[in-house]
């Protein structure tokens, strides 16, 4: 698996290279049986709890050596989730708790080490809770490479194809997320075509197991946009799409709670106002208001979450014009709410 492998890694970056931030987890320096720090245990569905921990492994090196007689492995820390469990239905993950990604690439090392009624190792990412995240996971076993979620608690049905990698082998899995495309790559390859959700905008990343998998992860490589709050991703993305907008504003509680206060605007010194009389009938109504101005009229629309609760305010505006009509300007405004409603996805406020 080394042949290639520097290769495959700078193929990854080129092509894949976000702006941001990056992180890198290297557990080569744990001692055996130490679990890194700001890292949680979970295990979702049945069975035992899980238990991960520092093991060692023989690891081949991130560049293959100049010389045929450099050794070939090391040995050296990874982390594995050891304590194992024949339960179908047990899935357990390890996941970094200090800290949310929105656009991000996560890039692991692994090998499927053991033998078991499962031999699988992945990725769990947009991590909300034990109910709700993404799974990208290889299967030894079954020879495939498989994308599923979970919300509300609810799995859906894996999709991806088939995969030929074997027991023992080391080799990289790598997933970038952008708004809501998730693209796979295994070994600097495309692993499953490109997929769009809306199910989860935000998460922690981690690793996935299943049953009793004894799967080993020599390290996790983060590159990521700094997370910008729901409302100001909704902000930014509607404005991409739609530069010709006069102006928009998003509102919402901060924090959840309290005075609804506009969260992100394309004016940044509009952050913080509280709603004004339309905004605020909006919220409570439940229904459209339309304000036309000299220069600029105002469509403000009620933002849904994916049970039809009201979860936030979208204040557009347009460009005012003789003959202006109130149902077709709100029409035209209609689609850009639609597409901020399929990007909140399981989230509970717009100030996430």
């Amino acid at each position: 698996m080394t042949r290639g492998w520097l290769a495959a890694w700078l193929a990854v970056w080129v092509a894949w290279g976000v702006r941001g931030e990056e992180r890198i987890f290297d557990f080569a320096t744990l001692r055996e049986g130490d679990r890194p720090p700001g890292w949680k245990a979970y295990r979702v569905g049945q069975g035992a709890d899980a238990e991960w921990k520092a093991v060692l492994a023989e690891v081949p090196p991130t560049i293959k050596p100049l010389s045929d007689l450099a050794p070939k492995y090391t040995r050296r820390a990874v982390i594995s989730q050891t304590k194992l469990d024949a339960t179908d239905e047990r899935y357990p993950l390890f996941v970094f708790e200090e800290e949310r990604y929105g656009d991000f690439e996560a890039r692991t090392r692994f090998q499927v080490a053991g033998a078991g009624i499962a031999e699988m190792a992945g990725l769990v990412f947009r991590f909300v809770d034990e109910n709700n995240f993404y799974v990208v996971r290889v299967s030894t076993l079954g020879r495939n490479i498989r994308f599923y979620k979970f919300v509300g608690g609810q799995r859906s049905a894996p999709i991806g194809p088939d995969l030929a990698i074997g027991k023992g082998e080391w080799h990289e899995l790598a997933v970038r997320c952008t708004g809501n495309r998730i693209e796979v790559m295994v070994d600097g390859k495309e692993g499953i075509p490109a997929l769009t959700d809306n199910s989860h905008a935000v998460g922690k990343v981690g690793f996935f197991t299943k049953s009793d998998s004894t799967a080993h992860f020599s390290d996790l490589r983060l590159t990521y946009r700094p997370l910008e709050s729901l409302a100001a991703v909704l902000l930014r993305q509607a404005l991409e799409k739609n530069p010709r907008l006069a102006d928009l504003r998003v509102l919402g509680r901060a924090g959840g709670a309290g005075d609804i206060v506009v969260l992100a605007a394309r004016n940044g010194e509009e952050k913080g106002r509280k709603a004004n009389d339309a905004e605020q009938k909006t919220w409570d109504e439940n229904r459209a208001y339309f304000t036309k101005g000299k220069e600029v009229t105002w469509v403000t629309l009620p933002i849904h979450d994916r049970n039809g609760e009201v979860i936030g305010i979208a204040n557009v505006g347009l460009r005012s014009f003789p003959g202006q009509v109130e149902s077709t300007t709100v029409a035209r405004a209609l689609p850009i709410v639609r597409a901020m409603e399929q990007r909140i996805g399981a989230a509970t406020s717009l100030s996430e």
